[in-house]
């Protein structure tokens, strides 16, 4: 959604995705607005209490089933197993990810690996699709003015026909940019606290033989898992960067984290946004 300044000031019931790597100010925003009148549609909440709450529990009751004694207790319905995701605690969703590689490091063949991607792609997918019910539901049930769609990094790898314009028509897509520095920081994070992550399907296989090659690996299951994610992230983090950019020059705006740091009220980032709009007005003008 593209807007003029004077349509911003006019809209009154805002709707605003935000887009970005992990750990860019995403969600520290989403909790900043969610004080005042902005309802925060969290994507990875739905995902994993939504789409992937029963593969998520599958996951865990096949590893409670190799235990006996908690075998014979889940056959004889003595005991359960749910999960308890929170926005602030979304690290079941992140769980059932998990690493590809070793099994005795904590990895997972690259079957396995696979499928868990592709139901994660489509969870997302969906989870993005429900935006609009949800837009409704936060009026008409909570009374809340305004929406903020917190969107999960990987966003930019789905390439589903259709999905970005579908979002653009409902919010206005704002693309959180890392600086140099933030961008630093960010991947000296992923590399002394390596997490599951999703990879395009494509980007993963490139990658894969590549490590492989470097390390002289004939099998999967020799990859160690944390080392693998740690090669693999700064790669990732630079392959969405230009996606991330022809996302928010085709269909919406960026801003940089240095200037997200600054906002620290609901008006703090209006009026952030009413630069961005005029500031990205301007260049397009210039280049018409």
């Amino acid at each position: 959604m593209r807007l003029s300044v004077e349509q911003f000031r006019a809209w009154d019931r805002k709707c605003v995705t935000l887009l970005g790597m992990s750990g860019v100010g995403k969600t520290r925003l989403s909790n900043l607005l969610r004080r005042k009148e902005w309802f925060h549609y969290s994507g990875d909440y739905r995902i994993g209490t939504r789409y992937l709450d029963e593969p998520i529990l599958d996951s865990i009751k096949d590893q409670a089933m190799s235990v006996p004694l908690l075998r014979d207790l889940l056959r004889s319905d003595s005991i359960f197993i749910r999960n308890n995701i929170t926005f602030h605690n979304l690290k079941p969703v992140s769980t059932f990810l998990g690493m590809l590689g070793n099994p005795e490091l904590g990895g997972m063949p690259l079957t396995e690996f696979k499928r868990r991607q592709s139901l994660h792609r489509q969870a997302e997918i969906a989870a993005m699709y429900d935006v609009p019910s949800f837009i409704r539901k936060s009026r008409m049930i909570y009374g809340y003015s305004h929406f903020i769609n917190d969107v999960g990094g990987s966003l930019c790898e789905l390439d589903e026909p259709g999905l970005l314009e579908f979002l653009a028509e409902y919010s206005l897509i704002l693309y959180i940019k890392a600086s140099e520095e933030d961008e630093t920081a960010l991947i000296a994070r992923s590399v002394s606290h390596p997490k599951p992550l999703y990879y395009r399907e494509a980007f993963l296989d490139d990658h894969l033989a590549e490590y492989m090659q470097i390390n002289e690996l004939e099998y999967v299951s020799l990859i160690d898992p944390f080392d693998f994610t740690r090669w693999v992230f700064p790669r990732l983090f630079r392959a969405r960067i230009p996606r991330y950019e022809a996302i928010a020059r085709d269909y919406g705006y960026t801003v940089t984290t240095q200037e997200l740091s600054m906002v620290n009220s609901e008006s703090d980032f209006l009026q952030l946004l009413e630069e961005v709009i005029a500031r990205e007005s301007s260049t397009q003008s210039v280049a018409l």
